[in-house]
Protein backbone atom coordinates (compact mmCIF):
# COMPACT_ATOMS: atom_id res chain seq x y z
CA UNK A 1 0.00 0.00 0.00
CA UNK A 2 1.21 3.55 -0.86
CA UNK A 3 1.10 5.49 2.34
CA UNK A 4 1.77 9.09 0.26
CA UNK A 5 -0.92 8.07 -2.14
CA UNK A 6 -3.17 7.53 1.07
CA UNK A 7 -2.54 10.55 2.40
CA UNK A 8 -3.20 12.30 -0.77
CA UNK A 9 -6.48 10.35 -1.08
CA UNK A 10 -7.59 11.54 2.33
CA UNK A 11 -6.60 15.02 1.51
CA UNK A 12 -8.88 14.93 -1.89
CA UNK A 13 -11.79 13.23 -0.25
CA UNK A 14 -12.04 15.85 2.79
CA UNK A 15 -11.66 18.82 -0.08
CA UNK A 16 -14.45 17.13 -1.86
CA UNK A 17 -16.57 16.37 0.92
CA UNK A 18 -16.73 19.60 3.25
CA UNK A 19 -16.35 21.92 0.43
CA UNK A 20 -19.93 23.19 -0.63
CA UNK A 21 -21.71 21.08 -2.96
CA UNK A 22 -25.61 20.04 -3.67
CA UNK A 23 -25.62 17.60 -1.51
CA UNK A 24 -23.79 19.50 1.27
CA UNK A 25 -26.38 23.03 0.29
CA UNK A 26 -29.28 20.31 0.76
CA UNK A 27 -28.19 18.47 3.92
CA UNK A 28 -27.37 22.42 5.84
CA UNK A 29 -31.25 23.37 4.09
CA UNK A 30 -32.62 20.18 5.87
CA UNK A 31 -30.79 20.63 9.13
CA UNK A 32 -32.59 24.53 8.98
CA UNK A 33 -36.16 23.29 8.19
CA UNK A 34 -36.23 19.93 9.63
CA UNK A 35 -33.51 19.73 12.34
CA UNK A 36 -30.80 16.90 12.87
CA UNK A 37 -33.38 13.75 13.74
CA UNK A 38 -35.58 14.35 10.86
CA UNK A 39 -32.39 14.75 8.56
CA UNK A 40 -30.70 11.57 9.46
CA UNK A 41 -32.35 9.08 6.90
CA UNK A 42 -31.08 11.71 4.25
CA UNK A 43 -27.41 11.53 5.73
CA UNK A 44 -27.39 8.06 5.28
CA UNK A 45 -28.75 7.98 1.97
CA UNK A 46 -25.94 9.85 1.09
CA UNK A 47 -23.21 8.74 2.50
CA UNK A 48 -24.17 5.03 1.96
CA UNK A 49 -25.55 5.50 -1.37
CA UNK A 50 -22.06 7.72 -2.52
CA UNK A 51 -19.86 5.23 -1.33
CA UNK A 52 -22.13 2.43 -3.20
CA UNK A 53 -20.85 4.51 -6.32
CA UNK A 54 -17.87 4.15 -5.78
CA UNK A 55 -17.39 0.54 -5.09
CA UNK A 56 -20.07 -0.11 -8.17
CA UNK A 57 -17.82 1.99 -10.59
CA UNK A 58 -14.79 0.95 -9.20
CA UNK A 59 -15.43 -3.04 -9.52
CA UNK A 60 -16.74 -2.23 -13.29
CA UNK A 61 -19.98 -0.37 -13.72
CA UNK A 62 -17.54 2.35 -14.94
CA UNK A 63 -16.80 0.59 -17.60
CA UNK A 64 -20.38 0.55 -18.84
CA UNK A 65 -20.59 3.86 -19.32
CA UNK A 66 -17.21 4.18 -21.59
CA UNK A 67 -19.27 2.19 -23.75
CA UNK A 68 -22.19 4.16 -23.80
CA UNK A 69 -21.52 7.80 -23.17
CA UNK A 70 -24.82 9.01 -23.94
CA UNK A 71 -25.63 7.05 -20.29
CA UNK A 72 -23.62 10.12 -19.32
CA UNK A 73 -25.10 12.54 -21.11
CA UNK A 74 -28.62 11.84 -20.06
CA UNK A 75 -27.39 11.21 -16.09
CA UNK A 76 -25.74 14.81 -16.31
CA UNK A 77 -29.05 16.52 -18.03
CA UNK A 78 -31.45 14.60 -15.67
CA UNK A 79 -29.44 15.73 -12.91
CA UNK A 80 -29.47 19.42 -13.72
CA UNK A 81 -32.88 19.03 -14.40
CA UNK A 82 -33.47 18.25 -10.98
CA UNK A 83 -31.41 20.63 -8.97
CA UNK A 84 -33.24 23.30 -10.56
CA UNK A 85 -36.27 21.67 -9.30
CA UNK A 86 -34.41 21.35 -5.75
CA UNK A 87 -33.22 25.33 -5.68
CA UNK A 88 -36.98 26.24 -6.49
CA UNK A 89 -38.30 23.84 -3.57
CA UNK A 90 -35.39 25.21 -1.54
CA UNK A 91 -35.82 28.73 -2.72
CA UNK A 92 -40.22 28.48 -1.69
CA UNK A 93 -39.41 26.93 1.61
CA UNK A 94 -40.94 29.24 4.68
CA UNK A 95 -39.70 28.44 8.34
CA UNK A 96 -41.17 25.54 9.98
CA UNK A 97 -44.91 25.46 11.51
CA UNK A 98 -44.82 24.66 15.40
CA UNK A 99 -45.70 20.88 14.65
CA UNK A 100 -42.48 20.71 12.30
CA UNK A 101 -44.30 20.68 9.25
CA UNK A 102 -43.68 22.95 5.92
CA UNK A 103 -45.87 21.47 3.21
CA UNK A 104 -43.01 18.82 2.43
CA UNK A 105 -41.14 16.22 3.72
CA UNK A 106 -37.46 15.91 4.36
CA UNK A 107 -35.21 13.57 1.31
CA UNK A 108 -35.35 10.36 1.86
CA UNK A 109 -32.66 7.52 2.46
CA UNK A 110 -33.84 6.40 -1.31
CA UNK A 111 -34.03 9.63 -2.79
CA UNK A 112 -31.06 11.01 -0.91
CA UNK A 113 -28.91 7.36 -2.19
CA UNK A 114 -30.17 8.05 -5.94
CA UNK A 115 -29.28 11.51 -6.21
CA UNK A 116 -25.85 10.15 -6.06
CA UNK A 117 -25.72 8.95 -9.76
CA UNK A 118 -27.09 12.19 -11.37
CA UNK A 119 -24.90 14.65 -8.93
CA UNK A 120 -22.21 16.43 -10.98
CA UNK A 121 -19.97 16.98 -7.95
CA UNK A 122 -20.04 13.52 -6.95
CA UNK A 123 -19.33 12.30 -10.56
CA UNK A 124 -16.44 14.15 -10.42
CA UNK A 125 -15.13 12.22 -7.21
CA UNK A 126 -15.88 9.20 -8.26
CA UNK A 127 -13.91 9.57 -11.56
CA UNK A 128 -10.99 11.55 -9.46
CA UNK A 129 -11.19 8.76 -6.75
CA UNK A 130 -11.17 5.75 -9.42
CA UNK A 131 -8.71 7.00 -11.59
CA UNK A 132 -6.07 9.25 -9.70
CA UNK A 133 -5.67 7.22 -6.68
CA UNK A 134 -6.27 3.74 -8.14
CA UNK A 135 -2.22 2.65 -6.91
CA UNK A 136 -3.31 3.05 -3.38
CA UNK A 137 -3.36 -0.32 -3.64
CA UNK A 138 -3.89 -3.41 -5.09
CA UNK A 139 -6.90 -4.39 -6.92
CA UNK A 140 -9.84 -4.81 -5.31
CA UNK A 141 -8.35 -3.95 -2.10
CA UNK A 142 -8.25 -0.26 -3.63
CA UNK A 143 -11.81 -0.21 -4.25
CA UNK A 144 -11.97 -1.61 -0.34
CA UNK A 145 -9.80 0.75 0.67
CA UNK A 146 -11.21 3.72 -1.18
CA UNK A 147 -15.27 2.91 -0.19
CA UNK A 148 -14.11 2.79 3.41
CA UNK A 149 -12.58 6.34 3.40
CA UNK A 150 -16.00 7.54 1.57
CA UNK A 151 -18.08 5.79 4.54
CA UNK A 152 -15.72 7.77 7.23
CA UNK A 153 -15.26 10.84 5.63
CA UNK A 154 -18.90 11.48 3.99
CA UNK A 155 -20.52 10.41 7.90
CA UNK A 156 -18.75 13.19 9.09
CA UNK A 157 -19.19 16.14 6.50
CA UNK A 158 -22.62 15.06 6.65
CA UNK A 159 -23.00 15.81 9.92
CA UNK A 160 -21.55 18.76 10.35
CA UNK A 161 -23.45 20.23 7.79
CA UNK A 162 -26.60 19.25 8.62
CA UNK A 163 -25.53 20.35 12.65
CA UNK A 164 -25.00 23.68 10.79
CA UNK A 165 -28.06 24.08 9.62
CA UNK A 166 -29.74 22.98 13.16
CA UNK A 167 -27.34 25.24 14.38
CA UNK A 168 -28.83 28.02 12.45
CA UNK A 169 -32.41 27.46 13.65
CA UNK A 170 -32.74 29.42 16.79
CA UNK A 171 -31.97 31.91 14.81
CA UNK A 172 -33.73 32.36 11.87
CA UNK A 173 -37.14 31.42 12.80
CA UNK A 174 -39.08 34.42 11.18
CA UNK A 175 -40.40 34.59 7.29
CA UNK A 176 -38.57 37.37 7.29
CA UNK A 177 -35.01 35.79 7.78
CA UNK A 178 -35.50 32.33 6.44
CA UNK A 179 -36.59 33.13 3.29
CA UNK A 180 -33.82 35.28 1.93
CA UNK A 181 -31.15 32.49 3.44
CA UNK A 182 -33.47 29.56 1.32
CA UNK A 183 -33.12 31.82 -1.50
CA UNK A 184 -29.37 31.96 -1.22
CA UNK A 185 -29.40 28.06 -0.71
CA UNK A 186 -31.12 28.35 -3.88
CA UNK A 187 -28.61 30.03 -5.29
CA UNK A 188 -25.79 28.46 -4.37
CA UNK A 189 -27.05 24.90 -5.23
CA UNK A 190 -27.73 26.56 -8.85
CA UNK A 191 -24.28 27.18 -9.03
CA UNK A 192 -22.87 23.48 -8.61
CA UNK A 193 -24.88 23.25 -11.85
CA UNK A 194 -21.84 25.27 -13.27
CA UNK A 195 -19.77 21.96 -13.96
CA UNK A 196 -22.22 20.58 -15.88
CA UNK A 197 -23.11 23.66 -18.01
CA UNK A 198 -19.43 24.38 -19.05
CA UNK A 199 -19.35 20.35 -19.88
CA UNK A 200 -22.12 20.96 -22.27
Amino acid sequence: MSQSLLYAFLAFMAVMYFTPGPNNIMLLSSGLTYGFRRTIPHIVGVVIGFAFMIAAVGLGLGTVFLAYPILQTILKYAGAAYLIYLAAVIALSGPTTPDGETGRGPMTFWGAAMFQWINAKGWVIVIGTITAYAAIAQFPLNIAIQTLVSLLVGAVSTVVWVLFGTALRPVLTSERLVRPFNILMAILLLASLYPVVMDA
